[in-house]
């Protein structure tokens, strides 16, 4: 398989989760890096009409995540850890989170993401640890071109 095939079904299996129906993303992944954009909804605000830090959690873990497994051709890797910082809120516009790998230690990696608003401000920042699973890509139906 080559890497451009990789890459196009590590975004087909993403956008098939059940979990981006709800935030509608756009993912562009490469070698060890990942660019995944959504629009700001009101159903992502909390009580303070801003995007709840949920929503920067799995932005940045999301993109941190396969620029990781970008890498990893055979098995889906998981999140053993993840760190996130919370700069500043944003109740409108686009979201795009970069990420980026940081190291290979062949069996972990770790990576991080750096999210920004639609003017092109960092509103948060993440890094994370992230395992070989036992689970096969292969056997992932959404896994496919």
């Amino acid at each position: 398989m080559s890497e451009k095939e990789h890459y196009t079904k590590l975004e087909n299996m993403y956008l098939d989760a059940p979990v981006n129906n709800f935030y509608n993303p756009i993912i562009k992944i490469g070698e060890g890096k990942s660019e995944i954009s959504i629009d700001v909804k009101e159903d992502f605000f909390h009580a303070a009409n801003a995007v709840h830090g949920s929503v920067y959690f799995k932005m940045l873990d999301d993109a941190a995540f396969f620029a990781a497994n970008s890498l990893v051709e055979d098995v889906f890797v998981l999140t053993a850890g993840f760190e996130t910082k919370f700069l500043r809120p944003v109740n409108a516009g686009k979201l795009m989170a970069i990420g980026e790998l940081v190291q290979d230690f062949g069996k972990k990696f770790e990576a991080k993401a750096t999210l920004y608003d639609q003017d092109g401000k960092v509103i948060a920042t993440g890094k994370g640890i992230f395992v070989k699973s036992k689970i096969q890509l292969s056997g992932i139906d959404s896994f496919k071109i």
